[in-house]
């Protein structure tokens, strides 16, 4: 899954950076609790909250770590949606079990993807300035600022039974679900969903997070 590699890596610096690192909201401090940027500023507040955990940095608490971000990560996406959205066309035709493993192994990826990035920067910061809501539909608005360079980072969003859960991120307008469906089509022009499959249970059993 080489093809639009560059753009996999840049969309995933922005979006673990926006998670890790100290937050601005540019909004009301009064804003109520199912504001969709107050959704997604509580998951960076319980990121941040974790990784200045000196405890839980010692070598022997590392998949403890781990595991509570993981947990916030599960809370606030919704792997299956994305799933879909990524096999596009592909997903119509497949047995539950097919989906249910494809599911598992895209969600893997992606947090081991954001877990084995999430400590490698620091000093940036992150402005949440606004969110446009449209039915059970959001986008929230945001600026990734380094070294006086900012980056839009906005999150889409879904509300079901009055809950939000994030389904797609796009970085400087280019979409994270978008980027994985072109490589996905790709494999899927060449070869069976098996062969997906195949590859991407390599990638997680090798924890290969490039």
């Amino acid at each position: 899954m080489k093809n639009g590699n560059m753009w996999y890596k840049k969309i995933f610096l922005a979006v673990i950076l926006s998670i890790a690192l100290p937050v601005f909201y540019q909004g009301s401090s009064c804003a109520a609790a199912t504001d969709p940027v107050v959704f997604v500023k509580d998951a960076v507040d319980e990121i941040i909250s974790i990784l200045q955990d000196e405890k839980l940095a010692v070598p022997a608490r590392r998949a403890e770590r781990k595991n509570r971000m993981v947990t916030i990560v599960e809370k606030k996406f919704d792997f299956r949606d994305m799933s879909m959205r990524a096999l596009a066309k592909h997903w119509q035709g497949r047995s539950p079990a097919e989906q249910d493993r494809f599911v598992f192994l895209f969600k893997t990826l992606l947090e081991n993807t954001y877990i084995a990035k999430i400590e490698t920067y620091s000093g940036e910061k992150v402005v949440f300035k606004k969110a446009a809501v449209q039915g059970n539909k959001a986008i929230v608005y945001s600026d990734l600022i380094r070294k006086n360079v900012e980056t839009p980072v906005n999150y889409k969003l879904k509300n079901n039974d009055d809950r939000w859960t994030v389904y797609d991120v796009e970085v400087e307008g280019v979409s994270l679900v978008n980027n994985y469906r072109t490589q996905f089509a790709s494999i899927l022009g060449k070869e069976d969903f098996a062969g997906l499959i195949a590859k991407l249970e390599e990638k997680v059993s090798k924890g290969d997070v490039k």
